[in-house]
């Protein structure tokens, strides 16, 4: 006996992915409902590459009730109105947005790191799945803070235009093409042009000078792995389209050396460690994308702190900085909770 999951948001790239990646990872499912808004009434999207077509649902009509799971990738609005009311019909609902991450009575999960949160989902029957670039982030940290406690991290972010929905990605291209062949350049979804350029500016700036998506690195990372961590990020939109980066400088309070921290993070869940000191011996986005793995290289030693270490960490924000880390989030609800399939 399966579960049945619906899929919140369907249309975007975010909610395709999550259809691919329930296949992949053949989630049990005795059924599967693609939701979107009224005007992606009728449909038909692929579940990943299975050939299997579903049509898609209006959100506005579609009734919760003897659901299962619902993965929502939708946006806050439409959460906000509709997470409530599938969580009230006895769905347990999985979002994607910034919403709830913050909510006390909501857990923020990754499995890798923080599992044993999972059991506080029933104060709303909603849970959060972390902003993209801090998932990532918190994979490669929380081994390492297991084994000699960080104290600070210094994180600067490189993140694809994807993490910007398909309006970032079809600005990107279009402006790249325009650039080839002499046509004027304009800036739609970001503030500046992005092809051949980077934009240290990720959301709405806040009082303090920095942005909201290097607050939410902060406080996600203190709610999902340590209130105690000191973190300061910086972060970047880059032209590329599909996979974050971030170059990270971890202070710890006990002693750890290089060699100490590329033995754990070899051995650590949903990690690849690939560092070698030669020339291609370390991973880029384009090798992350489509994968599933939170890829570290360039592991060394900080000589201007005490027990400081320095790595390059990247990953497909689509796959674990979304869509997978919400269908690893429902496998372990169906492990600790539900228990079908």
């Amino acid at each position: 006996m399966g579960y049945r999951v619906a899929v919140v948001g369907a249309t975007g790239n975010v909610g395709r992915e999550m259809l691919a990646i329930l296949a992949e990872r053949e989630f049990p499912m005795d059924e599967v409902a693609a939701v979107a808004s009224s005007r992606s009434t009728g449909m038909e999207i692929e579940i990943g590459d299975t050939g299997r077509m579903v049509k898609c649902k209006n959100l506005e009509h579609f009734d919760f009730t003897g659901w299962d799971i619902a993965l929502f990738a939708a946006g806050s609005g439409p959460t906000k109105e509709y997470a409530p009311k599938a969580a009230a019909a006895g769905c347990v609902v999985i979002d994607n947005s910034s919403l709830y991450r913050m909510d006390p009575d909501v857990p923020l999960i990754v499995p890798e790191v923080n599992p044993e949160a999972i059991d506080g989902y029933k104060a709303r029957n909603i849970i959060a799945n972390p902003n993209c670039s801090t998932a990532q982030l918190v994979v490669a940290l929380k081994p390492l803070h297991d084994a000699a406690k960080i104290k600070r991290v210094v994180v600067s972010t490189y993140q694809s235009v994807s993490g910007a929905g398909k309006a970032g990605m079809d600005e990107l291209f279009e402006q790249s093409r325009g650039i080839f062949v002499g046509d004027p350049v304009e800036a739609r979804k970001f503030t500046k042009q992005i092809a051949f350029n980077v934009i240290p500016h990720i959301d709405v700036f806040l009082d303090d000078g920095s942005t909201k998506e290097e607050w939410k690195m902060v406080v996600e990372t203190k709610k999902i792995l340590d209130p105690k961590i000191k973190l300061s990020a910086t972060c970047v939109r880059v032209p590329v389209f599909v996979g974050h980066s971030e170059a990270v400088n971890i202070e710890f309070e006990n002693e750890i050396s290089a060699e100490q921290a590329q033995d754990i993070l070899r051995e650590a869940p949903g990690i690849m460690l690939v560092d070698k000191r030669e020339d291609g011996g370390y991973v880029t986005p384009i090798e992350a994308a489509g994968d599933g793995a939170t890829y570290v290289s360039r592991v060394r030693e900080d000589p201007t702190v005490d027990n400081g270490l320095t790595l390059w960490c990247v990953s497909d924000n689509l796959r674990k900085g979304a869509a997978l880390n919400a269908v690893q989030i429902a496998e372990l609800l169906g492990r600790r909770h539900l228990k079908k399939g």
